[in-house]
């Protein structure tokens, strides 16, 4: 099995739709196909604030990652942050996820990245140590908050 990253585009989105409503439903997000369609769109279209990536063979891919880019003073400069990461549950355990986040960087080197985020649940084992396998480090007294608008 490939960890091979694939720019997404706009001919990928029938391909990654199904497995956005995937990871929704695994993971308890509520959306619809029309809020999923929203979100995804304008990242295979270009639009500057993100971009997704398919995992695997682009014609049957079997997970993807989305980055939404940010600015950090902190970090001098364009940073990332991993939104999604979802590999199908048919392949996972065999190191995909860890390949593909640390494919990643590589991938967005000419982007002029300095720095690439993730948020996790610290009771969540196995993706603690799929992201630290990755080279991810959890940064001291600080936590990731979010509002809603």
């Amino acid at each position: 099995m490939s960890a091979a990253l694939t720019l997404a585009g706009p001919d990928h989105l029938d391909k990654i739709l199904p497995l956005v409503a995937a990871f929704h439903e695994e993971a308890g997000i509520k959306s619809t196909a029309e809020s999923r369609e929203a979100g995804v769109l304008p990242l295979l279209s270009g639009v500057p604030h993100g971009c997704a990536y398919l995992i695997g063979p682009p014609r049957s891919p079997i997970g993807y990652i989305v980055i939404t880019f940010g600015w950090s003073v902190e970090f001098g400069g364009l940073d990332g942050i991993v939104d999604e990461l979802y590999v199908r549950s048919g392949v996972r355990g065999r190191g995909i996820a860890s390949e593909a986040l640390i494919a990643l960087p590589r991938a967005l080197a000419g982007a002029g990245l300095r720095s690439i985020h993730l948020e996790v649940n610290k009771d969540n084992a196995a993706a603690l140590k799929l992201y630290r396998r990755a080279g991810f480090t959890p940064r001291e007294n600080y936590m990731f908050m979010s509002k809603r608008l």
